[in-house]
C-alpha cells in the first residue's frame, strides 16, 4: 500500500481513487467540446459527485484549454478534488500545465509518452533509450512544480513487458507518485490487465510505494470489464468519464464502475467515494452541455435501465423488486415520485424541488429558471421532475453564450410557404432577421443563418420527448460539421420549433468555441 501519497495521505486498503477525465479525454469525443462556463459547471457537479481527481484539460493545447484548467484550479483553490493538467513529455507542456494548476489547493501534473514499439517507431521516431530519457526528464521537471505527479505509458497494454517495467521503474525513481498503464486503443482483454498489473507490482522496485492507475477505452466493449480486472490485480486508481464519453468508442464509464463496485462488493472488496444518488443528475447535465443524450439501454443512466416490459419481469418486480433489479433506482438518482409542480406553485416550492433534485442555484440563476418554469407551467398541465431538470440545465449552461435566442415567430401551414422571424442577442446586441424554408424548422434555421452568417453541414436533427403526453417538452438534438469539426447542440421546449432553434443556437455557440481551439502537434524525436 502507498505509505503516504502527497494528495491523499494514507489510503485505506479498500479505497479506489476515481480519476475523472470527462473534461479532457471525454471532451475529445467528436462534437463534445465545452466552453469555459460549461466546464466550470461540469467540474462543480463532478466535485459534488465525489470524484477524487479532475483531469481538467490539456493546457498546452490552446489558450482556451489553459484558461479552463486555470479557472477550475482557481475554483478549487481552498479545497475540493485534485485538479490535474495533462502534458506530453516536452518541457513546454509541463511548464504550461504547472502554471495552469498552480491556484488549486491540490494540483497534479499528468505527463505521458508512448512506450509501445509501434508508437515509438511510427509516431515518435524515438528509440527505447530516447523514450527512457524522456520519462526521467519529464517526471523530474514535473516534480519541481508539484509533489503529485502521474506518469502514463501511452499504448501501455501493447508495450513489451520488459520495456514497460524499465519505464515504470524509471518514472518511480524520478519521482512519479501515480503510474498509469492505459489501454489506449481498447485492445486488451481482462486477463491482459491481470497479467500487466500483477507483473509490475511483482517486478518493479518501488512499486509498493506508488498508486497504479488503469485507463481503458471501449473499442471492444471491454473498458469496464478491463477496469474491474485491473482493480482486482492491484490498481488503486480508475480513470473514467461520465456516460463513458471519450475518444472513438469512449472510456470506461464512471457510473458503471462505481455501481459495479458497490453492487458486487462481495466479489470485489473495493469502494469509492462516489455519492451515487448524484449519478443521474451529473449524467443529465453532461448530456445537456454536450447536446448528446445517452442511449435508452445505457446501464445505470439510460431511461430503460429500470424499465420492465416483460410480464414475467413486471410480476416479479411488483412482488419484490430484487427479483429483477440488482440495485434500486433511487441509489443512482432516479425518483419514484416525479409528479411535482404546477402553475400555482410558488418560488419556495420551486426552490425546494430544485434542492431535492440536487441543484443549488444563485439568485440570478434561480430567478431565470423560475421565470422559465412559470412559462412552462402555463403551457403544461403537469410539470415533472424531468421537465424541471431539462429547463434548469438548459438555463444554467446557456448563461454565457455569445449568441442567445430572444424571440421567434413562425408561420406555417398547408399551402403556405413557411417563414420564420427570429431575434438573436449577439455579444450583447440584439439583431433580427427573417427567412423562408421548406418547412418550419428549415425556415427557422435559415433565419438564424441570415442574422449570423455561417456555413455548416447539418449532419443530424433528432427530436424526442422529455416526458409523455401531447404537452410534453420536446428535446431536440442537432449536429453540425465545419471543416471536419463536429459539434452537437440540444434544446428543450414544449414547442418543437422553439426547441429546434435553441438546439441550433447551442450548437452554434459550441462551434464558435471550437474554432478558437487548436490541437498541439505530435511530439517527435529530439533534434540530433
Amino acid at each position: 500500500m502507498p505509505a503516504n501519497h502527497p494528495s491523499f495521505g494514507t489510503i485505506a486498503d479498500d479505497r479506489v481513487i476515481i480519476f475523472d477525465t470527462t473534461l479532457r479525454d471525454g471532451e475529445q469525443s467528436p462534437g463534445f467540446s465545452m466552453n469555459l462556463e460549461e466546464k466550470l459547471r461540469m467540474a462543480e457537479s463532478l466535485a459534488e459527485l465525489g470524484a477524487d481527481v479532475l483531469e481538467a484539460g490539456f493546457p498546452i493545447a490552446s489558450p482556451g484549454d489553459f484558461d479552463s484548467v486555470h479557472s477550475i484550479a482557481t475554483r478549487f483553490a481552498k479545497d475540493g478534488p485534485v485538479i490535474c493538467g495533462l502534458a506530453r513529455s516536452a518541457d513546454g507542456d509541463i511548464l504550461r500545465a504547472a502554471e495552469a494548476i498552480k491556484p488549486a489547493a491540490r494540483g497534479r501534473i499528468h505527463t505521458f509518452i508512448s512506450t509501445s514499439e509501434l508508437h515509438m517507431r511510427v509516431k515518435l521516431r524515438m528509440s527505447n533509450e530516447d523514450v527512457l530519457a524522456a520519462v526521467v526528464r519529464s517526471v523530474t521537471l514535473a516534480r519541481q512544480h508539484t509533489d503529485d505527479v502521474e506518469w502514463s505509458a501511452e499504448d501501455g497494454s501493447r508495450t513489451d513487458p520488459d520495456f514497460l517495467c524499465r519505464c515504470v521503474e524509471a518514472a518511480i525513481k524520478a519521482g512519479a507518485t501515480t503510474i498509469n498503464v492505459p489501454d489506449t486503443v481498447g485492445y486488451a482483454l481482462p486477463e491482459d490487465m491481470t497479467r500487466i498489473f500483477g507483473m509490475l507490482r511483482e517486478r518493479v522496485p518501488g512499486a509498493d510505494g506508488v498508486i497504479f492507475s488503469t485507463h481503458n477505452h471501449d473499442d471492444l466493449g471491454l473498458a469496464v470489464a478491463n477496469t474491474l480486472a485491473a482493480i482486482q490485480a492491484g490498481a488503486r486508481q480508475v480513470e473514467c468519464t461520465i456516460n463513458g464519453i471519450g475518444e472513438r468508442a469512449g472510456n470506461a464509464s464512471l457510473e458503471e464502475v462505481a455501481m459495479a463496485l458497490r453492487t458486487r462488493g462481495n466479489a470485489i472488496s473495493r469502494r469509492t467515494g462516489i455519492n451515487t444518488p448524484n449519478i443521474l443528475r451529473t449524467s443529465r447535465l453532461l448530456a445537456t452541455i454536450t447536446g448528446f443524450d445517452v442511449q435508452p439501454n445505457k446501464a445505470i443512466v439510460g431511461r430503460n435501465a429500470f424499465a420492465h416490459e416483460s410480464g414475467i419481469h413486471q410480476d416479479g418486480v411488483l412482488k419484490d423488486a430484487s427479483t429483477y433489479e440488482i440495485m434500486t433506482p433511487e441509489s443512482v438518482g432516479w425518483t419514484t415520485n416525479s409528479l411535482v409542480l404546477g402553475k400555482h406553485s410558488g418560488r419556495a416550492a420551486f426552490r425546494d424541488k430544485l434542492k431535492a433534485l440536487g441543484y443549488e442555484l444563485g439568485d440570478n440563476a434561480l430567478n431565470d429558471a423560475f421565470r422559465r418554469f412559470k412559462d412552462l407551467a402555463d403551457r403544461k398541465k403537469v410539470v415533472y421532475d424531468e421537465d424541471v431538470s431539462a429547463l434548469v440545465d438548459d438555463e444554467v449552461v446557456r448563461q454565457h453564450d455569445r449568441v442567445k435566442l430572444t424571440g421567434l415567430t413562425v408561420t406555417s401551414g398547408l399551402h403556405t410557404r413557411p417563414m420564420a422571424t427570429i431575434k438573436l442577442e449577439i455579444d450583447g446586441a440584439e439583431q433580427e432577421g427573417m427567412a423562408v424554408g421548406d418547412g418550419a424548422v428549415d425556415a427557422t434555421f435559415n433565419a438564424i443563418r441570415a442574422v449570423f452568417p455561417h456555413e455548416v453541414a447539418l449532419k443530424l436533427y433528432a427530436v424526442q420527448s422529455v416526458t409523455g403526453g401531447t404537452d410534453a417538452q420536446a428535446r431536440v438534438t442537432v449536429r453540425f460539421e465545419e471543416k471536419g469539426k463536429l459539434v452537437d447542440g440540444q434544446g428543450a421546449d414544449t414547442d418543437t420549433i422553439v426547441a429546434s432553434a435553441r438546439a441550433y443556437v447551442h450548437a452554434l455557440n459550441k462551434l464558435l468555441n471550437k474554432r478558437e481551439r487548436t490541437a498541439p502537434a505530435e511530439m517527435a524525436a529530439p533534434a540530433a
